[in-house]
């Protein structure tokens, strides 16, 4: 029975599951797996998450119909076989920056893109990036096991970068300053090690200038980039716009008014 083996699972803690991983331990047909999935469903039980990937809501979650991500994000990128990280205003709740409650989950994953997932209450937006980093990734454990986040700043990093692609960088500054709280020097010498956008070093290193008194962070940054040739930038990237005079050591042209709601 696919309900016996959903109580099987939830006893130790796991809150997902494949129709192939079904099939294999029911040894059922794969239709009357989906007669007894369909039951389940209409009593709000499971969610299909996207094709051959369910969700167990448990009683304590099935107001909500759905679940926290981090509860089922490592086995659905163990079943799609991707490299992943939980990312953007996602990581960013994690460490405490959650000064925007947003409803949606971010994951980052390398090429080809996913679709991203939007049956409400369900709300996965998956971004890419070929260049896969090469650190600051790391493992956080939940009650289903351990997944991947991005450390505190390769998320400010990530948001600085993706702006356009996320509502733009006021949207987004208040949490980038509470995320610089959270930000320790290992972790920036970490990023500097194998980060390659000069352009968004560039734009962090002044950013961080701006919300924070702290200047070993952008220091850091500066000096990294003096190894570099760096051309002027737009604070905000515009592909209609070029940069005009820069009066800062980062070479940003400030082309937006920088307004944290904090």
């Amino acid at each position: 029975m696919v309900a016996q083996y959903i109580i099987k699972l939830l006893s130790v803690e796991e809150y997902s599951f494949s129709l192939d991983e079904l099939m294999q331990e029911t040894q059922k047909t794969k239709n009357s797996i989906w007669l007894e999935l369909a039951h389940l469903i209409e009593k709000n039980e499971v969610v299909n998450l996207r094709k051959g990937f369910y969700l167990i809501l448990p009683p304590r979650y099935r107001s909500l119909g759905k679940l926290p991500l981090n509860l089922y994000v490592e086995k659905l990128f163990t079943y799609l076989n991707r490299k992943y990280y939980v990312a953007f205003y996602s990581a960013a709740k994690v460490y405490g920056a959650s000064h925007q409650q947003l409803q949606r989950d971010y994951v980052m994953t390398k090429p080809p893109k996913l679709l991203d997932i939007s049956k409400s209450p369900l709300d996965i937006r998956f971004l890419t990036t070929t260049s896969w980093p090469q650190g600051n990734i790391e493992a956080r454990r939940s009650d289903a096991g351990i997944y991947n986040i991005s450390s505190p700043v390769l998320t400010v990093a990530d948001l600085v970068r993706y702006q356009n692609k996320l509502g733009g960088l006021n949207r987004m500054l208040s949490t980038i300053e509470e995320l610089m709280e959270e930000v320790t020097e290992s972790d920036i010498k970490e990023l500097l090690t194998w980060y390659d956008h000069k352009a968004t070093l560039q734009r962090l290193g002044f950013i961080i200038c701006q919300v924070t008194d702290d200047t070993l962070m952008s220091n850091l940054i500066f000096e990294h980039l003096k190894s570099y040739k760096i051309y002027p930038i737009l604070l905000q990237p515009d592909s209609k716009k070029k940069p005009g005079a820069v009066y800062n050591k980062f070479k940003v042209d400030i082309n937006i008014k920088l307004e944290s709601d904090l």
